[in-house]
């Protein structure tokens, strides 16, 4: 007999369990207000990472875009040295100043030291 009795009691409660949870009443009473805190919790640590995704995509791309400038900033370094160099050249110095009309001559003398005897 207590065979039999517990028997309906467990087909009771898996019949009201199902009831419950297709009825939503169990996941909204029973489950999700006994653990609302760990439900907030996980909710919040969720967001937190999804930001920090995003926050770390920022700094990825950041980065990229600063290492390519980086990169056109060098190869316009070396072109500006380089002209640099071309145009400070005796025989381009001497060019600049004829086309220019400075009046300017080139020095037939090597320079110089002046010696100052104390």
């Amino acid at each position: 007999m207590a065979e039999a009795e517990d028997n309906k009691k467990k087909k009771v409660k898996t019949g009201s369990f199902i009831k419950e949870l297709l009825s939503g009443s169990m996941i909204t009473e029973k489950i999700i207000l006994k653990n609302l805190w760990f439900v907030l919790l996980i909710t919040l640590l969720a967001a937190i990472y999804i930001g920090n995704r995003f926050h770390a995509e920022k700094i990825t791309r950041e980065t990229t875009s600063l290492q390519r400038e980086v990169k056109e900033l060098r190869a316009e370094s070396l072109s500006t040295s380089a002209s640099l160099m071309y145009i400070s050249r005796q025989s381009e110095v001497y060019k600049l100043v004829k086309e220019r009309g400075l009046n300017l001559e080139e020095s037939k003398t090597p320079p110089y030291k002046l010696l100052v005897e104390k």
